[in-house]
Formats: structure tokens, sequence, C-alpha cells
């Protein structure tokens, strides 16, 4: 462990219960796109545990899925992967 405060903790592979959230535009399309991704990328992955959240108008939906994420490749292909959608926002 690094005693330098300006760098952020690493993270030990693999990690159970890893969220990861998708903020995108609202509809049936973004829980499409983030359904195949993760079933692409996470063998873990299970649809029916994707926790939904709709903005106050209904425009924009936040998507939170819980993986056990095997390492960085992983989880920079499930980022790169999501990021090149127009109907993605922001990846976290």
């Amino acid at each position: 462990m690094s005693d330098d405060p300006n760098k952020p903790p690493k993270i030990e592979f693999p990690c159970p219960d890893y969220p990861i959230k998708v903020m995108g535009t609202s509809g049936p399309e973004l829980h499409t796109l983030v359904v195949e991704v993760f079933t692409r990328h996470a063998q873990d992955f299970d649809a029916q545990c994707i926790t939904v959240r709709d903005s106050s108008k209904g425009t924009f939906q936040s998507l939170t899925v819980t993986i056990e994420a095997t390492g960085e490749a992983q989880l920079q292909a499930i980022f790169d992967d999501l990021k090149v959608s127009p109907l993605v926002k922001m990846v976290l």
C-alpha cells in the first residue's frame, strides 16, 4: 500500500460486488446496450440485478450494475464499449 495521499487506492482483483453506474438517455435502448456490454465482459452478470433510477424529469436514467471485477482490462473494456454509444453520457 502506498503512503502517497495523491495516488488513488489500488483495487485488488478479483473484486466481488464492484458497482458500475451508467448514466444516459432514458429508454429501452440504454438498458439493452448495458445488458449487451455486460454480458460480453462479465461472466457473473445477471440482468435481473440492474438497478434503474430515473431523473426527476425522466429524461435520463442511471443504471447500476454490480459484477465481480476480474481486472483492469475487463473494466477498461466495459467502459470503452459503453462510452462509444451516444446514449451514454457518463460511466462511473
